[in-house]
Order: structure tokens, then C-alpha cells, then sequence
């Protein structure tokens, strides 16, 4: 069964493993504890996961528009290919001067830029800002050949701090070590492709995509045993999922505290498209990377 990193412009390869069949496909671009503190401290002061603007959070079938700026952690990653900037994947504000996104996003090659407060890429909008990345921090262990061992994580340090608004705001990141329940409700959010290979969107969408647990994901008949416990499925139902663009976004579920944190990072899809049945959207779990996250911070 092949699998699919959701980036854009992508070539496959693939393997053989526990009489599994897995492809990943890699992009064709051109191609100190205080900080830390200061990270939790500026979430806590100034709120994390909490929207000024709601989000519509009613059950639709496949994606919607998302109500602008409804999800203001949200950003785009943009690469520069000759002299226009294009999008390649989503991403989530942590810090004011750091982002989390996926580790297959990024290579060594190209330019990037940070776009948050955006809602549709195709304007100029009122409280959105590209920002210039400082540093790129991929996980030590992320092996683009083989994805489904995990670590399909990298974080963005931004070269200036962002000023938090009605538009711009920090996610929430789960405790260390939480596993959500099977069916538990989250959403997942980004500018990825409408269908499976159909247009990217221009403006933000949302999709609600249930929890599926490790129990049932790694079942022979839907992602089967090698699927890591460091991963999380959601979705699967043949008709909402994630897709080519979404890489690196969020999974954004409420807490009991009402709430919202990232609890997932977009890593691949079923090679047999973005919505198939039994074959969830697969996701970095976040709270099995607390304390890499924390050491980079603690680093850079």
C-alpha cells in the first residue's frame, strides 16, 4: 500500500517493509531554559488556543472555508521559485518567534518565508506579515526515505518576534504524552489541495476529522502494524482527509478547558488519494515530541 507526503511537486519511492508496501515522495522545488520559559510564560500571559474570532466547529461533510482568521495560529510556508513566492505547507505558531511544522517540508535548497494572519493567499490582507526564518531545526532522526517511522517534525525560528492580534495568535501544544480517545473531535485546517488532485485552495479551509485510534489504524486492513505509536490517525471515513499543501498544518482539538491545542503535524496520506476509506490522514503526534521541542528552544 503506498503512502503520500501531502507537499507539492512530489516524487515517490518506495519499499517493502513487514510485507507492507510504503512510498514517501520528496519534494521537486528548486530544488537555554530561559528562552523556553519565555515561551510558556508569553502563552500563558497572553493566551494560548483561545481565537478572538470562533471558529465554526459544527459537523460538515467534507471542507469549508474557514471563518477568517478563525484559527490565527495557522500560517503558510512559502518557498521563492524565481521571483514568486509559493506555498508549500502549513505550519503552526508555538512562540511569537517560533513555528512547528513537518520535517518534509523543508529542504536545504530553497528560500522560505513565514506568512501568518493570512486567510486567502491570493490578497493582501490587513494583519498578515511574511517573516524571515532565522533558523531551520529538523528533527536529528526524520529519514525522508522512510517517513513512517516518524519524526516528521521541524521547527521555524523567526528572525523577529510576531505581535499578537485579532489575526495572529499562539496555539496551545498538548502535555507530554496525551493520546486522545478514539472518535475524540478535532479539525484539521490548511491550504491544501480540494480533492485529490484538484486546485489548492485559496482560502483557508477546515474539515472536522474524529480522532482514530493506534487500535484501530494499525489493523491489517487500514494502516496495518508498522504505523508508530508516535503517530496519530484521524479521519478515514472515504471523505475528508487531508491533502497535497496541508503538510505541516495542524490538528487542532479542544480540551476540557475549551481549549484549542495542536495535537497533531500533517505528515502523509494514502497513495491511492487523499480520501480514502480505511487509510486515515497521518499525523505526527505532538505530545511525543514535548521534550524536543523544548531542548531546541532550549538551544537556539
Amino acid at each position: 500500500m503506498a503512502l503520500k507526503i501531502m507537499g507539492r511537486g512530489l516524487t515517490v519511492k518506495g519499499w517493502l517493509y513487514n510485507s507492507t508496501w510504503w512510498c514517501v515522495c520528496q519534494q521537486n522545488h528548486v530544488n537555554m531554559l530561559p528562552f523556553v520559559l519565555a515561551s510558556v510564560l508569553i502563552a500563558g500571559a497572553l493566551g494560548c488556543g483561545v481565537p478572538p474570532i470562533e471558529p465554526l466547529t459544527t459537523r460538515v461533510v467534507n471542507g469549508v472555508d474557514a471563518i477568517p482568521h478563525s484559527w490565527p495560529w495557522q500560517i503558510s510556508l512559502q518557498y521563492l521559485r524565481g521571483d514568486e513566492w509559493r506555498h508549500t505547507c502549513g505550519g503552526s505558531l508555538i512562540a511569537t518567534n517560533w513555528v512547528m511544522t513537518a520535517a518534509h517540508c523543508i529542504n536545504k535548497q530553497n528560500t522560505y518565508r513565514v506568512y501568518v494572519g493570512k486567510y486567502n493567499l491570493l490578497e493582501e490582507e490587513a494583519g498578515s506579515k511574511a517573516m524571515t526564518p532565522e533558523k531551520i531545526v529538523v528533527h536529528e532522526r526524520w529519514n525522508p526515505i522512510f517517513v513512517a517511522l516518524g519524526f516528521d517534525v521541524a521547527l521555524i525560528k523567526l528572525t523577529e518576534h510576531v505581535t499578537l492580534s485579532d489575526t495572529v495568535q499562539l496555539t496551545c501544544l498538548p502535555p507530554a504524552g496525551t493520546i486522545l480517545p478514539n472518535n475524540y473531535p478535532c479539525y484539521i485546517t490548511g491550504w491544501g489541495r480540494l480533492s485529490t488532485g484538484g486546485p489548492i485552495a485559496d482560502r483557508l479551509q477546515q474539515a472536522l476529522m474524529p480522532v482514530v485510534d493506534h487500535a484501530t489504524c494499525s489493523k491489517p486492513d487500514w494502516w496495518g502494524p508498522a504505523l508508530r505509536n508516535t503517530l496519530l490517525c484521524s479521519g478515514g471515513d472515504g471523505i475528508v482527509a487531508g491533502c497535497n499543501g496541508d503538510s505541516g498544518g495542524p490538528l487542532n482539538c479542544k480540551n476540557a478547558q475549551n481549549v484549542w491545542e495542536v495535537h497533531g503535524i500533517a505528515s502523509f496520506v494514502s497513495g491511492l488519494g487523499c480520501n480514502y476509506e480505511k487509510k486515515p490522514t497521518v499525523f505526527t503526534r505532538v505530545s511525543g515530541y514535548n521534550d524536543w521541542i523544548n531542548q531546541v528552544m532550549i538551544n537556539n
